[in-house]
């Protein structure tokens, strides 16, 4: 984007260990467990690294499980070096934790030591564990499905005859998910002796405590009525962690539990979670650390890592240095959801019925002000989708307007028949559905919502709107209070994004109805929210520049309702017609839009491009994972030269 960005902050010197550090600490001669406390020691530096090199990631939940780890793929995982395919099995459930799991692959020399650099870069290590990377065993950062993916594991293995161990970590959120205590049961039924499950039970979910939002009670007791046998362990205490290992080498007719009670942050004073004040939310769940932070947060790792090469007698610690490349953000943006924080604290004046409910999201959605203004009329569900949508259901019966929250990736996918549910009532229910398409790229595929407006486009009496600015944000989300008797679904996109195009003056909203973001006379794009329209906008104008061909951008914010009136007006007598879509093109709006012009029998025939995501998203910076599926500026001229005749 040129001029419109600046990079953010100075040059950073990050300090890593190289591989050869971990080696050392792995030959040293001395008890397991004290090289298994080493070798975490240099693994949390390397975890804080990338992170903070990436500019994203989850340091809390990776300090956490970082001994648990380092233990298990020490002295636990056997055949290692027989590769991925014929080795014990472990992978991490909540998937939050993968640059710890990174570092702790990178260390043992079961990845490349360059991939130390490479997390959330295109091609490199995604920001939620993906089985084309090596040594991961599933996919996920969904949460809830460890356990039930564990059984299939070890049914299958039976079958083939070759039995494995399968160690699968959960956190403690998840266990709000309802499939962590529906994958309990058959797990004792049919014997699986060989799954090993590891709770890493840091008393902290992604923004708050656990107990103040889903108390788990007596978790021990609540496991062993499942059947399972359970031990509890310090997770940070590593000959402990030792001894409940062995322990449970004995137990042979049943699947194993180990709650691990640890610390989120661990390593790091002021990001442990007993250093927070009362009331106040978590701040290292995700993101990376300030500059200051992560050298006062270095300096600590580096002091315990020493302290621990020490203790081997293996003598200074040695580190290498590479600068952070700075981060390109724009100037001047819209911040959709700062916009939503403002319209849904304007609409809850106006509308005392109106109840907010999250998902264990609610910084990321934009509830913070709405919680603190008013707490009576919040709702904090966890990590429960399901549940927390089945509830709105209930409240929406009983005569208020329930306005629920979460990623759109979580939010359309896992409460789908829930949603459908409510909406066979004919009652009313606003879904929010923030972090929506395939931006940011960083956390992967799981967080990248491609799909939601197929999964809930087809529900009867849902309305379905994406803003493309900040003004949209409140012209919208007013109009589906105020004026819209259905349930509707508010498609957000999280990243700030400078816009080429301006909202304009006195738009009355209707729905089915969109407005002209860029006039042309030669064609005709149909294009939604704030980063897609803007590139749309500015891949318009270099094709004019460039060939003289003029396209109108027109931003249609309904994703699954369209006015045949108003279309045939927009299009008028161009014949060129291209839909984008920050979807997969399966489902999208573009599908919609195809179908309608088709109903319009227009003469000549219009010949309509459909532009959109062809394939599971990638990983990567922003720019990258544009670029890469085309949807970049760049990208955006190729595929609308397509569209225009004149252009071919």
């Amino acid at each position: 984007m040129g001029d419109l960005q600046t990079d953010q902050g100075e040059s950073l010197d990050l300090q890593f260990v190289p591989v050869d550090e971990f080696r050392r600490v792995i030959g040293a001669k001395a008890p397991v467990a004290d090289r298994a406390r080493a070798f975490a020691a240099l693994a949390r530096i390397n975890t804080l690294y990338m992170i903070t090199g990436a500019w994203s990631g989850h340091i809390g939940t990776s300090f956490s499980s970082i001994e648990i780890m380092s233990w298990l793929f020490l002295n636990e995982l056997r055949d290692l070096d027989k590769g991925p395919a014929a080795c014990d099995i472990f992978f991490s459930s909540k998937g939050h934790d993968a640059p710890g799991l990174y570092s702790v692959l990178i260390g043992l020399g079961l990845l490349p030591a360059e991939k130390l650099h490479e997390l959330r870069r295109l091609h490199g290590l995604p920001g939620h564990p993906h089985v084309e990377t090596p040594y991961i065993q599933a996919n996920t950062g969904s949460l809830g499905m460890g356990i039930s993916k564990a059984k299939g594991m070890a049914i299958a293995n039976r079958h083939a005859g070759t039995p494995r161990r399968i160690f699968v970590l959960t956190g403690d959120g998840e266990l709000q998910e309802g499939q962590f205590w529906e994958s309990l049961v058959s797990g004792v039924n049919r014997g699986l002796h060989e799954i090993v499950a590891i709770i890493d039970h840091n008393k902290l979910q992604s923004d708050t405590w656990v107990q103040k939002v889903s108390h788990l009670g007596d978790l021990e007791a609540k496991l062993r009525a499942f059947g399972w046998h359970v031990s509890r362990v310090d997770g940070h205490d590593v000959p402990a962690l030792e001894r409940t290992f062995r322990s449970l080498d004995a137990v042979t007719d049943r699947p194993k539990v180990i709650v691990a009670d640890t610390v989120k942050g661990k390593g790091v004073s002021f990001m442990e979670g007993p250093a927070l004040k009362d009331g106040e939310l978590y701040p290292y769940h995700s993101g990376a650390p300030s500059e200051a932070n992560y050298t006062a947060a270095l300096a600590e790792l580096l002091a315990a890592a020493r302290q621990q090469m020490a203790a081997l007698g293996l003598g200074p610690l040695k580190t290498e240095t590479r600068v952070r490349a700075p981060r390109r953000e724009p100037r001047q943006t819209d911040n959709l959801i700062a916009a939503y924080d403002r319209a849904l604290l304007e609409q809850a004046a106006r509308r005392p019925e109106l109840l907010a409910l999250d998902a264990d999201l609610i910084k990321d959605c934009g509830l913070v002000s709405f919680a603190a203004r008013y707490p009576d009329r919040f709702v904090e569900c966890g990590i429960a989708e399901q549940d927390m949508v089945s509830m709105a259901a209930g409240m929406a019966r009983r005569g208020t307007l329930p306005i629920v929250h979460s990623f759109a990736c979580f939010l359309a996918a896992r409460p789908n028949e829930q949603i459908y549910n409510q909406c066979s009532e004919s009652s009313k229910v606003i879904y929010v559905g923030s972090l929506a398409g395939l931006l940011p790229g960083g956390p992967g595929h799981s967080h990248q919502s491609v799909r939601d407006i197929s999964a809930l486009g087809a529900m009867p009496k849902m309305l379905m709107a994406e803003p493309s600015c900040e003004a949209e944000v409140h012209a919208l989300f007013g109009h589906l209070v105020n004026e819209v008797s259905e349930s509707a679904y508010l498609r957000l996109v999280s990243v700030k994004w400078p816009l080429t195009f301006a909202y304009p003056e006195k738009t009355r909203v209707t729905v089915g109805q969109g407005w002209v973001a860029r006039e042309g006379a030669d064609a005709v794009a149909f294009a939604y929210g704030p980063w897609l329209l803007s590139n749309a906008v500015a891949a318009a104008d270099a094709i004019e520049k460039a060939r003289g061909v003029s396209i109108r951008v027109v931003n249609l914010p309904w994703l699954n309702r369209v006015d045949p009136v108003w279309l045939a007006e927009v299009i008028g007598s161009r014949r060129a017609i291209a839909t984008l879509d920050n979807h997969y093109l399966h489902g999208g709006q573009g599908e919609m839009i195809a179908a309608a012009i088709a109903g319009l029998g227009l003469e000549p025939a219009a010949r309509v491009v459909r532009i959109g995501v062809a394939e599971l998203p990638e990983c990567g910076t922003n720019d990258e994972v544009l670029a890469h599926h085309g949807l970049d500026v760049a990208g955006l001229v190729t595929r609308l030269r397509a569209a225009v005749p004149q252009l071919a």
